[in-house]
This record gives C-alpha cells, sequence and structure tokens, in this order.
C-alpha cells in the first residue's frame, strides 16, 4: 500500500511539474507574441542560424551564397530588440569574416565574399536597426502592431452600427475612406434612447481625411459614444464643442450633426454643426427637400449655440446625412453634387431604398479622394 501510494504521489508530482512547464511555455509564447516577453527565444533561433548558414556557404558557396547571410538580419530586424540586434550583427559580421578568409579573396574566382555582398549585409543591417529602434520608441512590436490596428478597425466599425430600429423603419449607412484604406476620418455614434423611443445619431467629419484624420476620427468617435445618450440632445453638440477646444489641436475642428428621432411619431429634430444639410423626400410630393440647422464649426470657439430644425418623416419618406466627400469635389461645387446625389437617389424610389446606401456612394462619388459616408433613414410606406 505504501508503494502505491509512493508511486502515486511520484506520478501526482511529475503530472504538476509537466502542467507548470506548459502552463509557463504558453505564457511565455503568449507574452512574446503580444511584445511584453523577453526576445531570448527568437534570439537563440537567430543566432544558431548564422554558423548553419556559414557552414553551408563554406561546404557550397554556389547553393548557399555569403548574401545569405541577410536573411536572419532581416528577421532579426522584425523580431528582436535593438541591443539583442546588435548582438546578431556582430555575430554574423565573425561569420563573414570567417567565409572570406576560408574561402579566400574575391579575386581568385566566383562564390567568394565581395564587397557588395558585405554592403549588402550592412545594408540590410542598417535597415533592420531603425525599424527595431522605431519599434522601441513607440513600443508597439511588429507582431502587436497588425493586431492593434485590426482591432481598432473593427472596434470603429462596430460602434459606427446603427441600433435595430422597430417595425416599419429602414436603417442603412456607407461608409468609404480616401484612397481605399480602412481607417476614415468620417464616423458615425449612434444609439436608442428615452427606453428605446428616440434614436440619436450624430455623423461627423473631422478635418483632414484619410489616415491623417483617423487618430483624431478614434478618439472624437469614442468620446461622442460616451456622451451620446448621456445628455439632453440640446447639450451634445455644445459638449462636443467644448471637448475639441480642451484637445489644442493644430487642425482640430470638424463638422457634425445630431438627429433627434422619435420613433413613435417620426417627429425628428437636427442640430448642426457646420455640417451640410440632410436631404428629405416627401413621398406625397416626390421632392427632395433641403434641412439645414444652424451652428458653427465645433472647436473653433467657445460658447457655440447650435439651433435645431424640426420636420417629420411621414410613411414613404426617406432621409439622408452624408459627409462633405459625397457631394463635392474639384470639378463641381456642393450644389451641383445634391442634385447628382438626389438624381440617382430618385432611381431608387419604385424598388425601396434597401441596400442603396453603398450604391449611391459608388454612383455618385466612386473616384473622389476624400472620406464619404452616407446614413439613409427611411419610412417604407
Amino acid at each position: 500500500m505504501g508503494q502505491r501510494a509512493g508511486v502515486n504521489t511520484y506520478a501526482a508530482r511529475t503530472r504538476r511539474r509537466v502542467r507548470r512547464a506548459r502552463v509557463a511555455l504558453r505564457r511565455s509564447a503568449v507574452d512574446y507574441f503580444r511584445g511584453d516577453g523577453a526576445d531570448w527565444l527568437a534570439f537563440a533561433g537567430l543566432l544558431v542560424m548564422i554558423p548553419a548558414i556559414a557552414c553551408g556557404t563554406l561546404l557550397d558557396p554556389v547553393w548557399c551564397a555569403p548574401a545569405a547571410l541577410v536573411l536572419p538580419i532581416v528577421a532579426g530586424g522584425l523580431l528582436l530588440r535593438p541591443a539583442s540586434l546588435l548582438a546578431l550583427y556582430a555575430a554574423a559580421a565573425g561569420a563573414l569574416i570567417v567565409e572570406s578568409v576560408v574561402l579566400g579573396p574575391y579575386t581568385q574566382g566566383p562564390a567568394r565574399v565581395t564587397p557588395g555582398t558585405v554592403l549588402v549585409v550592412a545594408a540590410c543591417g542598417l535597415f533592420g536597426l531603425l525599424i527595431a529602434q522605431f519599434r522601441a520608441r513607440v513600443g508597439v512590436p511588429w507582431r502587436r502592431g497588425g493586431t492593434m490596428l485590426f482591432d481598432l478597425r473593427e472596434r470603429i466599425r462596430v460602434q459606427s452600427a446603427l441600433p435595430r430600429l422597430p417595425q416599419g423603419w429602414h436603417r442603412e449607412m456607407a461608409l468609404r475612406p480616401a484612397g481605399g484604406q480602412s481607417f476614415s476620418g468620417d464616423f458615425v455614434v449612434a444609439a436608442r434612447t428615452h427606453g428605446g423611443r428616440t434614436l440619436e445619431v450624430v455623423l461627423t467629419d473631422v478635418s483632414g481625411k484619410g489616415m491623417d484624420a483617423a487618430s483624431r476620427s478614434l478618439l472624437l468617435s469614442g468620446a461622442f459614444g460616451g456622451l451620446l445618450g448621456s445628455l439632453p440632445p440640446h447639450g451634445f453638440l455644445p459638449a462636443a464643442n467644448g471637448y475639441l477646444l480642451r484637445q489644442n489641436w493644430d487642425e482640430g475642428f470638424a463638422t457634425s450633426i445630431h438627429l433627434v428621432l422619435d420613433l413613435e411619431s417620426g417627429d425628428y429634430e437636427l442640430f448642426s454643426a457646420g455640417h451640410l444639410p440632410a436631404l428629405q423626400l416627401h413621398a406625397g410630393s416626390g421632392r427632395w427637400e433641403e434641412k439645414a440647422a444652424d451652428g458653427p464649426l465645433l472647436g473653433v470657439y467657445d460658447g457655440a449655440e447650435f439651433h435645431p430644425v424640426k420636420g417629420s418623416l411621414r410613411p414613404g419618406d426617406v432621409l439622408m446625412l452624408f459627409t462633405d466627400g459625397l457631394v463635392e469635389a474639384a470639378d463641381r461645387d456642393i450644389a451641383e453634387g445634391i442634385d447628382r446625389l438626389t438624381g440617382e437617389a430618385d432611381r431608387c424610389v419604385a424598388e425601396g431604398f434597401e441596400g442603396v446606401a453603398w450604391h449611391l456612394i459608388e454612383a455618385v462619388a466612386k473616384d473622389v479622394n476624400d472620406d464619404r459616408a452616407l446614413l439613409l433613414l427611411s419610412r417604407p410606406a
């Protein structure tokens, strides 16, 4: 019995040790790929590659050229910290010296260590060191940088999603950044307030475009999302204006339009901060009406006042909110762009407005080098 207990105890201790080792290895691997762990594992692997490549060069320099040493150098520039990278470069330089001595002078035949080989290896090492120093300064390793950008893009997309509306309402939104990029200076935040009876939507166009405006857009979308629904409708734009003024950005202004829609009655209020007017299609007359509210740009001066314009969406009506990239271009003014947008939207009246937001951007401003956003609300008859 005692022997069996001892065996069981030994087996249990062994299992615990194996489990702890497995957990520690997995944790270190996760930390490494997140950029939080040490780079000793990658450094050891790349350091082993250098003598292996050097041996291959000495055995068959035709198939394993001396310039093959750039492979661990390039990988080290992506994986290692600057201090480890310098040690790797020292090992590569030593390998080049050994290859040069053993193979003989480059004037005695091909497959030798030539001055060009040294220049290529040195240039790759310089670029790798610059990349490593930039990563160390930013604090985001390459292993995590792409994941972070992807995560930010998905968060913006989720935050810009419009909430579900009750039966009898249709909503959709299309956003196309400048230059086909993933980040935009235009963004939307939306929420249902007052127990779900009211839909509040804010469409904002940050100064600049594409990646230049993406960082400010990301910051403002989070701040505006926190303000929306936490303040009465008439207090949102003044609070947003104060927030922009406190940032003290060199290029810190933005335009914004705030829709407050009663989903039971269809009545709405529009608050504007220097934004383009909304467009409403009246089903009875078949005409588009511009709904322009009064208010200055966000982030220009303190104490700005924003006066709303009121309206009502009846069955069959459509309301469109959009940014200037959709209707403004170098070869046409805004009025012409709005006419083109309404003319293209008129073609959708017979089939309905489901799935047309992206089509309108493609038809009206496909090749415009600016951020474009279109938000469409309709009340099918």
